[in-house]
């Protein structure tokens, strides 16, 4: 099916499943829920199992000796993670390693465009859950932003595009990865997609994003145990906490930063998609066959 292409446009009804909403439950105006950080093993003993990939582990290029200082984590992460490479229609035209995905040389000269996934967790009070990237990430450390983005991995569980079943799965994978979030407590058939954009954006003068990135939305509430090594802090907000924040990242203060694809969505859709999270109505938002250009 033939995809269109916009800028900014009034969004259309698709169908999709509805989510399964508590009953009688409203917003609340209490304070943030920040989230207590217990000791954990490494990523490595919890990701066994569900990150390996089936393409070969890329090596190093020869002149990586700059990247020597790269936290040990997210230097296995770059190397061995293959990103899903798309088409501005989201179609897959191969794959390449995280690392080549976010030099924006590459980006530039080679128009890299990978497929990417961005989690919006409310709880039953319809807070959302916020995270701040760990300071040791190599694009955008310690700005905050939605619950989870990453990348769907060139394997056949994340490739699956019937349901967006591929992006779901990823999804479920990198909450248990960052927030220690049990995938029991996600099913992937609650994850609703509500949309799809493209944005470019650099984080310094080496690193960046180019991405074709899915929305997916779920309420639930959910146990967490955070890792360090991805995430520096959480806490749920409501809309006017939402409101505050980003009121203080645009003023630049208290050292606020927000990561721009979150910022591109809460101007362009959150609010509106919020009213219908409460309502139980996602699905009048929820529109998969425009690809947002932002």
């Amino acid at each position: 099916m033939a995809t269109t292409l916009i800028s900014k446009s009034t969004l259309r009804q698709c169908q999709i499943p509805k989510l399964s909403y508590p009953l009688s439950l409203s917003s609340t105006s209490s304070p943030p829920q920040f989230i207590s950080f217990r000791s954990r093993s490494p990523i490595l003993s919890f990701t066994a199992g569900v990150s390996s990939s089936s393409s070969p582990v890329t090596s190093p290029p020869p002149n990586a000796g700059a990247d020597s200082i790269m936290d040990a984590v997210q230097r296995r992460l770059m190397f061995e993670d293959e990103c899903i490479l798309v088409d501005a229609n989201d179609g897959v035209i191969g794959h390449d390693s995280k690392y080549n995905c976010h030099l924006m040389e590459k980006i530039e000269s080679e128009n890299l465009l990978h497929r990417a996934f961005s989690v919006f967790l409310f709880n039953s009070k319809y807070e959302l859950l916020l995270q701040q990237r760990s300071s040791t990430k190599v694009t955008f450390p310690l700005v905050w932003t939605n619950t989870c983005c990453s990348h769907p991995l060139y394997r056949e569980s994340e490739l699956t595009e019937e349901n967006y079943l591929g992006v779901r799965n990823a999804a479920q994978r990198k909450l248990l990865d960052e927030l220690g979030i049990p995938p029991e407590e996600l099913p992937v058939d609650e994850f609703t997609p509500v949309g799809r954009i493209i944005y470019k954006a650099p984080s310094d003068g080496k690193w960046g994003e180019h991405e074709l990135d899915y929305l997916l939305f779920i309420v639930r509430d959910v146990s967490m145990n955070p890792n360090p090594d991805e995430v520096a802090d959480a806490k749920y907000v409501n809309r006017e906490q939402l409101r505050e924040l980003v009121m203080k990242a645009d003023a630049g203060e208290e050292g606020l930063k927000l990561s721009p694809w979150f910022k591109l969505v809460v101007e362009n859709f959150l609010f509106k998609w919020w009213d219908h999270v409460e309502k139980g109505s996602l699905r009048e938002a929820a529109d998969m066959k425009t690809i947002h250009i932002l």
